[in-house]
């Protein structure tokens, strides 16, 4: 029995974690749920998966979910309650599902007391990567992407000598506007933007995956995860989203991960890693898919993907600041106050202001988190 404590339970990935919990009860069970403000799904979520701990974003929240939750869970808020969901029962492994930079101290917590990663936090190695990688070898924790690409290239390197690697190609949908052309990108919606062509996912992300941002993050985090120069990642638009990714060796011999894009297989695979079993997901058939696609990528046309690039390259701050700066043009376009292009051009203007400096510490990190979203939030 495999002791899960959950951070992010009410979003896309929390969600299909417990489904995935709820397919093999004999198998995992769940220490600790960590919501923002969903207080109806966290409460429904803890009476079927009782949980010790229940954390919310505010005491508030705490206070309206406490008298709702069933008996022998304790409920917690803010920071530290995230913090103490992470570190503070007998979980095995951390799943930390939190989208934003919030997940980095309870994911360094949970790695201090020898506990597994899932690792389903872009910015958990985009902000701090050099110290969360040193960290989790230090303790000896393994920490398993759960991010379809990053679990893809898990997959195709497990048992391969990295000496033999000649690069990974780190495969993108193209996002809502992948068959428009910039022009055609002016005035487009909120609506438009949140249409996805294959993948369920969260608002934030969604929007992450039309700008190619998203990517951008995964290339920063395929970097640290695998210890792999920027040369060597490169990116290549499929439509179907079949192909999850794949690493190219020395040889020219290539190794691909495929199925349906389904995020419940790679959530599923870090939780059983190095096992496998059935999950409650469609089958890959490719007779009836018939064919394939895939194009360059186009960096005019995606401009964030090579801003992420430019940063990863810089290292220091400028990761960190892009991830920042991004966060706050997302929300402002959400909320109708800049438009679709402006994401960008926010992005671009932060970074254009920005000093890189060293962030050795959380601490610095913080700092420079802080002063990206302010410029962001008034560009």
């Amino acid at each position: 029995m495999k002791k899960i404590a959950l951070l992010g339970s009410t979003g896309s990935i929390g969600t299909q974690t417990l489904d995935i919990v709820r397919h093999h009860p004999e198998r995992f069970t769940i220490t600790a749920l960590t919501a923002g403000s969903n207080t109806e799904l966290v409460v429904a979520q803890a009476k079927e998966f009782k949980p010790s701990i229940v954390s919310m974003a505010t005491k508030d929240l705490a206070d309206r979910v406490s008298p709702h939750l069933p008996a022998g869970t304790r409920v917690v808020y803010g920071d530290e309650g995230l913090i103490e969901s992470a570190s503070g029962t007998d979980a095995d492994t951390v799943v930390t599902a939190i989208m934003g930079s919030r997940g980095l101290p309870a994911t360094l917590a949970a790695i201090d007391e020898g506990k597994a990663i899932g690792l389903a936090n872009k910015e958990t190695l985009v902000t701090a990567g050099h110290i969360v990688m040193a960290r989790a070898q230090e303790k000896n924790v393994p920490i398993i992407p759960i991010d379809s690409e990053h679990s893809a290239i898990y997959q195709c390197l497990n048992g391969e000598p990295m000496r033999g690697v000649r690069g990974i190609t780190l495969t993108a949908s193209g996002g809502s506007f992948r068959d428009r052309t910039r022009g055609e990108l002016e005035g487009v919606t909120v609506a438009e933007a949140l249409s996805h062509p294959n993948w369920s996912m969260g608002a934030k992300i969604t929007i992450d995956s039309a700008t190619m941002v998203n990517k951008g993050l995964e290339v920063i985090e395929a970097h640290w995860l695998f210890d792999l120069a920027y040369d060597q990642i490169n990116v290549l638009i499929h439509p179907e989203s079949i192909i999850h990714s794949y690493v190219e060796f020395v040889d020219h011999s290539i190794v691909a991960q495929l199925g349906m894009p389904d995020m419940r297989v790679p959530i599923q695979y870090a939780l059983t890693y190095p096992e496998r079993h059935a999950t409650p997901t469609e089958r890959l058939d490719l007779a009836a898919i018939g064919k394939l696609h895939f194009r360059e990528m186009d960096f005019e046309r995606y401009p964030c993907l090579r801003m992420a690039f430019e940063c990863g390259r810089l290292g220091r701050s400028a990761p960190a600041v892009y991830n920042a700066a991004n966060e706050i043009a997302v929300d402002r376009f959400l909320r109708g106050e800049i438009a679709f292009l402006d994401i960008e051009r926010v992005l671009e203007t932060v970074l254009a202001r920005h000093d890189v400096s060293e962030v050795n510490d959380l601490d610095s990190i913080a700092e420079a988190d802080i002063w990206a979203r302010r410029l962001a939030a008034s560009v």
